[in-house]
């Protein structure tokens, strides 16, 4: 399993990015697939996660600001994130593995990790 972020950047507050994650076999469809960040001195958080029935789930902190979605055409995740802040900075991977529909954002049930990108708000 392969997982390849990109889009990340430096953005104003309130702007927006949209980052995107090619993932490698049929992942996006047999996988639950998500969002996780890390900003320094903080733990790895989730952010949004999609699984093979496109159930999502939003960490509470970006509600209504980020949307997850997924192309199994193109074995591609994305994440839009608009009204960015501050707080939003981050390094942010993609992750896919099996997670019951209450637990999307729980990230020790994740298996696969990309490397990575990074996006400053400022």
């Amino acid at each position: 399993v392969q997982l390849v972020e990109s889009g990340g950047g430096s953005v104003q507050a309130g702007g927006s990015l949209r980052l995107s994650c090619a993932a490698s076999g049929y992942i996006t469809s047999r996988y639950c697939i998500g969002w996780f960040r890390q900003a320094p001195g903080k733990e790895r958080e989730g952010v949004a996660a999609i699984n093979s029935d496109a159930r999502t789930r939003y960490a509470d902190s970006v509600k209504g600001r980020f949307t997850i979605s997924k192309d199994n055409a193109k074995n591609t995740l994305y994440l839009q994130m608009n009204s960015l802040q501050p707080e939003d900075t981050a390094i942010y991977y993609c992750a896919a593995g099996h997670a019951p529909p209450a637990y999307l954002l729980v990230a020790r049930l994740y298996n696969y990790w990309g490397q990575g990108t990074q996006v400053t708000v400022s």
